[in-house]
């Protein structure tokens, strides 16, 4: 049995990560601090699959982790999904972004290697990339991240080139484009208050929850709506499976993007919700979030050859996803 210690374990993608890891056989630790987390996720692992098989400890990353690891023998790979994530947060408060992003994924790291554990995921973004030069983005676009968030990972991702050239560390960096939907059977999905995800607000919007607002800033695409890729985030999470058999194979480390390999705009999210759900909410005007980009959408050649994976689930899976969860937990895990 492999035993994988995930980082963010109580968050949105995280959450889903554990889930799919538990119901594949694998052991499961997961160190969350739950500042964005929830704890509520993790108590339904604990109760359905048992102590053995799942456990998790309350910890900050940028504290010490070696009481916690040394607990936890034979860890086979780390999965790091904690993170501070909102582009538009970032440009406001940067400090807590550099602080939580970088100092506690290098304190991360270091710890993970003083306990011998050198295989590690880690969840970086297509913020990297800043505005794009051409689409679709592969993983030679030149980096040039325009927002604090962006540029934090980016520095995590050098910090690991750099653990992997001089540690040994093994790694499969992960740039994910627009993260949506829930679990297949809508029991793990996003809690964030409010959410930050423009699918998750359109569904909550159609299911009368929460007023919808339009935070995009005009750009220069054809309805004036950025355009991004929006991939399912069990498609997303099975893809971080490959990537952990990959390299639990030995292979070599690698820089990998996953989306869909298609670009919607804001607006057409937005419509598309509203036919597959059958709602006609109302949109309205909110304040632009600032360090957005017109345009990206992803090159997923990559990840098809070295991973030999591919998306699923279409937009229509994602937002029927989202409304069995939402239906489910209207305003998510309880804090």
């Amino acid at each position: 049995m492999r035993k994988i210690l995930v980082t963010g374990g109580g968050g949105y993608i995280g959450s889903v990560a554990t889930y799919l890891l538990l119901k594949k056989g694998c052991e499961v630790v997961v160190i969350d601090n739950f500042s964005t987390g929830y704890s509520e996720p993790l108590e339904f692992f604990k109760q359905k699959f048992g102590k053995k098989n799942f456990r998790y400890y309350e910890v900050d990353l940028k504290k010490s982790l070696n009481s916690t690891l040394s607990k936890e023998k034979r860890i086979d790979a780390v999965m790091h999904y904690a993170a501070s994530c909102s582009v538009n947060e970032s440009m406001e408060n940067p400090k807590k972004y550099f602080e939580n992003n970088i100092c506690g994924s290098e304190n991360l790291l270091s710890s993970a290697l003083s306990q011998g554990i050198k295989n590690f995921i880690f969840s970086s973004t297509c913020a990297v990339y800043g505005e794009t030069q051409y689409v679709p983005v592969d993983e030679s676009h030149p980096i040039n991240p325009l927002n604090p968030y962006g540029a934090s990972k980016r520095m995590v991702e050098e910090i690991i080139e750099w653990y992997g050239k001089l540690k040994g560390l093994n790694y499969v960096i992960l740039r994910y484009f627009n993260v949506c939907g829930a679990s297949d059977d809508g029991i793990m999905g996003d809690s964030k208050k409010p959410s930050l995800l423009l699918m998750q607000n359109a569904v909550r919007g159609a299911l009368g929850i929460e007023s919808f607002y339009l935070t995009c800033p005009k750009v220069a695409t054809p309805d004036g709506t950025p355009i991004r890729d929006y991939i399912n985030v069990v498609d997303l999470n099975e893809a971080h499976l490959l990537a952990l058999d990959y390299l639990l194979n030995g292979a070599k480390s690698e820089v990998i993007n996953l989306g869909t390999g298609t670009g919607n705009s804001v607006m057409e999210v937005i419509e598309k919700t509203q036919k597959i759900t059958g709602e006609k909410f109302d949109v309205k005007k909110g304040t632009a979030r600032r360090g957005e980009y017109a345009r990206i959408y992803a090159d997923i050649n990559k990840a098809k050859k070295i991973l030999g994976w591919e998306p699923k689930r279409s937009l229509e899976d994602s937002v029927k996803s989202l409304v069995k969860w939402y239906k489910k937990h209207p305003h998510g895990w309880d804090k």
